[in-house]
């Protein structure tokens, strides 16, 4: 290699060195990971008496991947869905908290709803997997606002396992098996809708920040082990017995309105608790403010 040909070797390392240097690894939704998202909302929709339902799945830049409309829907919803799935992802928040913010008097909001695409209406839920908003999942024209938002998070809920497509070169990231979630976001984390969000997922386990600001239904995971830290408040939970009326909500995830029989647990603050998979439990009552870290570790064979 004469000296010429050298320079421009070294030239053309070096550009890629400072392209690399510019460009940051950032995941996305896959179409198969919107279309997912979107099942499990409508069989949320379905299993809740929630007809007429809209659910739009848009990826990491509030672009529109997916749109499905159930029977008996209104025209504007394929708008407002997509509006509300858009906000969630470029905020990085559920639009229920926007659209308290305005109710609530913050009018310095007001002059963001001239962009068409703002929708600060309760529905959209941003998609976390591994800490990074992958995309949103935005709802309307179920039976009510709450139930909009309920079907979105059960769709986001079901990605938490999903695969993503990384849009710049992998070969800088840092190893999988290594996670850091400063403690700033934990904390953010708690605040986050109406149940917590995902800090961590990996392939076969998750890990959550999570609150219950009242009973819930009851759950099975049949897939899933749960591992509980409580830090803050208590909680009457039953576990085992037989979940009644129960339904599946997602591939291996069935919720139900009670557990009648079981074993009752009194967990506070400080105590760890572990749920097996295919094992029903319900929080049957909860002292407020009731804070814990899960883990959902995945089964190998599931």
């Amino acid at each position: 290699m004469n000296a010429r040909s050298l320079a421009l070797f070294i030239s053309i390392l070096a550009a890629r060195s400072a392209l690399s240097a510019d460009i940051t690894s950032e995941p996305t939704l896959t179409l198969a990971g919107a279309k997912r998202a979107a099942a499990a909302a409508v069989a949320y929709a379905h299993a809740h008496a929630a007809p007429g339902a809209t659910i739009a799945v848009v990826d990491a830049g509030g672009h529109t991947i997916y749109l499905e409309r159930l029977d008996g829907t209104f025209a504007a919803g394929a708008d407002i869905s997509i509006g509300k799935a858009r906000t969630a992802v470029v905020f990085k928040r559920p639009t229920r908290g926007l659209e308290e913010a305005i109710n609530k008097g913050r009018t310095a909001m007001v002059p963001v709803a001239g962009v068409t695409w703002f929708t600060p209406l309760q529905g959209g839920i941003p998609i976390v997997v591994g800490s990074q908003v992958v995309g949103g999942i935005g709802v309307s024209g179920a039976a009510s606002a709450q139930q909009d938002e309920e079907l979105a998070i059960a769709g986001a809920e079901a990605m938490q396992n999903a695969s993503v497509t990384r849009v710049a070169p992998p070969e800088r990231d840092e190893p999988a098996a290594v996670r850091h979630v400063p403690a700033t976001q934990v904390a953010k984390a708690f605040g986050e809708g109406t149940t917590g969000s995902t800090l961590v997922t990996a392939a076969n386990y998750r890990v959550a920040a999570s609150r219950r600001d009242g009973a819930g239904e009851g759950e099975v995971h049949l897939t899933d082990t749960d591992i509980f830290y409580v830090l803050e408040g208590s909680a009457t939970v039953i576990t085992g017995g037989a979940l009644v009326g129960s339904h599946e909500i997602a591939p291996g995830e069935l919720r139900g309105s009670r557990i009648e029989g079981g074993i009752t647990h009194r967990v506070s603050k400080g105590d760890v608790f572990t749920i097996p998979s295919g094992t029903p439990h319900w929080f049957k009552s909860v002292d407020t403010p009731f804070h814990y870290y899960v883990i959902k570790a995945v089964d190998q064979d599931g």
